[in-house]
């Protein structure tokens, strides 16, 4: 059965990415204003925290200037790319594609959360960042790290119902279940982002404010408070079980259906097909998870702040420039639209 077609005028990928921007632009500028105004009683203790990044050897910050510069671009481009091709092919507004184009549109806004503030302060030699802009910068990290996980257990529903419920696929993921599923994805993101965040408020610091990556990162500034950072840390172990265990849960819950009803198939060119359609979101979580776990296990076995720097990059750099590259070479469909939205491009010029 063919997959249910999502209406370009409720819910196009170009309106889902326009409507949740929207709401993200919100939350930013309401988290921002409750951050400043609750902070300003923690101002007497400390203005600016110091992100010491990859390296202080000036020789090497122009190179690391031009590295992320260009990585940054490619993670714009190349997901833009991504929701273009998408929005601009009627085949493709189905619901896979719709979590897709939420998916590279999320990616966009992790990136611009960190580099572009790595870019500024590799160019002024100056690594400072003001309290408020700190626990801003992690609350919009938490943000778009819990989104992307929410929309990788989508995406994994998704192909679930397609392999393993095919004749119910066009009644169960229909329009309103995808606006649903983005938007209780956007809330509980939302919800944990906001409650790590503004309780980091309460922390009292002193004079060690070195945070030891490129951007702001919540455990990273919990560790550095004076007072007691008990019910924080806390909050951070229940929220990583909850909103990591639980879309990491579904998305192997789906994978074991899936399987396990793929490897009963005798025609091995319907298993090839069935698994053909899980190869680019297979990778994707295997490059998300498995960075995540990467950057867990060097901060348990080593307390070199070079070394937890470089496996940050790992797990907030990669993944988003990598994420358009596998789902372009790896899908035929997407293939073929691009092909036809490159090949518009000049007879429009």
């Amino acid at each position: 059965m063919p997959a249910p077609r999502i209406s370009t005028s409720v819910l196009s990928p170009g309106n889902a990415a326009a409507g949740l921007y929207t709401l993200l632009s919100i939350h930013s500028i309401i988290s921002i204003r409750f951050i400043h105004n609750m902070g300003i009683a923690n101002q007497t203790a400390v203005s600016e925290f110091l992100l010491l990044g990859l390296t202080d050897d000036p020789a090497l910050q122009p190179l690391l200037f031009c590295l992320f510069l260009s990585i940054y671009l490619v993670t714009v481009l190349g997901n833009l790319l991504i929701i273009l091709a998408i929005s601009s092919d009627t085949r493709l507004h189905t619901p896979m594609y719709f979590f897709l184009c939420s998916l590279s549109f999320t990616d966009i806004c992790f990136s611009t959360t960190t580099i572009p503030k790595m870019l500024v302060n590799l160019q002024t030699r100056d690594c400072s960042i003001t309290y408020a802009s700190c626990l801003t910068q992690a609350c919009v990290v938490l943000l778009f790290a819990g989104l992307e996980n929410c929309l990788l257990a989508a995406m994994a529903y998704d192909r679930y119902v397609a392999i393993c419920q095919p004749l119910s696929y066009t009644l169960v993921m229909n329009p309103r279940l995808c606006v649903q599923l983005l938007l209780l994805s956007l809330c509980v993101s939302l919800a944990n982002s906001l409650l790590l965040s503004l309780t980091a408020l309460r922390l009292a610091f002193c004079t060690h404010l070195e945070i030891p990556l490129f951007f702001c990162e919540l455990a990273q500034v919990i560790e550095l408070a004076c007072s007691d950072p008990f019910v924080n840390n806390l909050l951070v172990y229940v929220a990583a079980c909850v909103f990591g265990g639980v879309p990491l849960a579904g998305i192997i819950f789906s994978y074991t259906q899936i399987v396990s009803l793929v490897w009963r198939m005798p025609s091995a060119r319907g298993r090839h097909k069935a698994f053909s359609t899980c190869g680019a979101h297979l990778s994707v979580v295997s490059l998300f998870y498995g960075t995540g776990l990467g950057v867990y296990i060097s901060s348990a076995v080593t307390d070199s702040p070079g070394k937890s720097a470089v496996a940050s990059v790992m797990y907030s750099v990669v993944p988003q420039m990598v994420n358009p590259f596998v789902y372009s070479l790896r899908n035929e469909d997407m293939k073929a639209a691009l092909r036809s939205l490159t090949q518009r491009r000049p007879a429009l010029l």
